[in-house]
């Protein structure tokens, strides 16, 4: 989960957004700031989901998401991101798929919307932002493999200990069940790491 970004003076939300990714000259930044759409929407919201095409980027402003896939009788939680964060269907903005997971609001959020389409089409137009794009998708990756990686080979109780070190505030604002689920575990399970700890 990102830390919420403190904006220059002058320097819109959006645009402090978009250069926390990677910067971009003023030129390039005034070409992309039109596309955006500011957005304020409730707890509950489904961005993207694993039944529709994904159509746009999102840059959370101010809030907080968690992405999942359902399987069967449950739902695995893969991240959670907070003020900062871009949500995007990778599946959808890549290929034109249908998304993997649902990424969907745990919070009130305030967040700029901006149609996938017309950002690719920015990319034809200009190395700088083809650049930006670039760094956009291997920050999302990597996000991923981290991810991987951590389910792979740590433990329930490591898992937890990262989520303390890293985002304690998430025990807060997230239901229980849902950082269980981001663990790999069920929340039975999770209760025992917890007392463990203490």
């Amino acid at each position: 989960m990102e830390p919420r970004l403190p904006s220059a003076p002058g320097t819109s939300p959006f645009a402090a957004l978009v250069q926390a990714i990677c910067p971009l000259p003023a030129a390039s930044l005034a070409r992309l700031a039109p596309l955006a759409e500011h957005v304020a929407l409730p707890k509950g919201t489904a961005l993207f989901t694993d039944e529709r095409l994904a159509d746009d980027v999102y840059f959370l402003q101010h809030g907080l998401a968690r992405a999942y896939a359902r399987r069967a009788d449950r739902e695995v939680t893969f991240w959670f991101s907070g003020d900062g964060a871009v949500l995007v269907s990778i599946r959808s903005y890549i290929e034109r798929a249908i998304s993997y997971e649902t990424i969907e609001l745990l919070e009130d959020s305030q967040l700029y919307r901006v149609s996938a389409r017309a950002l690719q089409a920015l990319y034809a137009t200009d190395v700088h932002l083809a650049n930006w794009g670039r760094v956009l998708v291997e920050q999302c990756w990597l996000q991923t493999e981290q991810q991987l990686i951590a389910r792979q080979f740590k433990t329930a109780t490591e898992r937890y200990e990262e989520l303390l070190r890293h985002n304690p505030q998430l025990l807060q604002r997230v239901a229980l069940g849902h950082i269980a689920s981001y663990l790999g575990i069920s929340q039975v399970t999770l209760s025992r790491v917890r007392a463990a700890l203490k």
